[in-house]
């Protein structure tokens, strides 16, 4: 979700208005996506390293993101989304961590889109406490295999994600989805995320649907261009 600070400058506003205008796009963006059978959108709002930012735009988000969580839950659960928080929680502050949970158990039983909020999320920082379980668990080693090792993320419960939209113009991973991305398709795009509207949305579901994913691979069309060329 970049591009918040840079939208607000640009509008001469301050920095935090962005965050709270960036915040309230996330209900355009799941109507948008929800008819077109995406089930899972993983939205990436504040990274490990966001803490390092000033502190009075630290606590600006976290304030928004406590609003977000108070005055949008209900009308995401009556929308039949279910939203799981991604990430750790020790750092939220106790009425944000229950106030998290409380929008889990609400939203637990629906069976819409599924909206991960990665919060105080970073792929680093997943890998390293998935390999603590694995330890505390007492996990034999010679059992260990990726699918093993993928229940043990924060995103255990979701599949790997198809396609990864960056926007703002940034064309870094960011520490984001290190291990699930491996085979994602990327699509990066200089929009700002306030800015990301449905019209480009559908643009970019419809650059992904052209894509050939060959995971390593080859696709048929790919073996018989191959099988035609070594006969002439």
């Amino acid at each position: 979700m970049d591009g918040n600070g840079r939208w607000a400058q640009k509008q001469g506003l301050p920095r935090i208005s962005g965050h709270e205008v960036g915040v309230q796009r996330i209900q355009g963006v799941l109507e948008t996506l929800g008819p077109k059978g995406v089930k899972f959108v993983t939205l990436y709002a504040f990274s490990t390293e966001n803490w390092g930012r000033p502190q009075d735009e630290v606590d600006g988000i976290m304030d928004i993101f406590s609003e977000a969580v108070a005055s949008q839950t209900q009308a995401l659960h009556e929308k039949n989304v279910r939203i799981v928080h991604v990430g750790k929680t020790e750092n939220l502050g106790t009425d944000l961590s229950k106030a998290v949970s409380g929008a889990q158990s609400l939203t637990a039983n629906n069976t819409g889109i599924t909206l991960n909020v990665a919060f105080d999320y970073g792929g680093r920082a997943e890998i390293l406490e998935a390999v603590r379980r694995i330890i505390r668990d007492g996990v034999d080693p010679d059992s260990i295999d990726e699918d093993l090792f993928s229940r043990y993320l924060f995103t255990a419960h979701s599949p790997d994600p198809d396609l990864i939209i960056r926007t703002g113009g940034e064309l870094r991973i960011s520490n984001f989805l290190l291990w699930q991305s491996a085979y994602s398709e990327y699509y990066h795009t200089p929009t700002l995320w306030p800015d990301l509207d449905s019209e480009e949305l559908l643009q970019v579901l419809d650059t992904f649907a052209n894509r050939r994913r060959r995971y390593g691979g080859l696709n048929p069309e790919d073996e018989s261009s191959d099988s035609q060329t070594s006969q002439e």
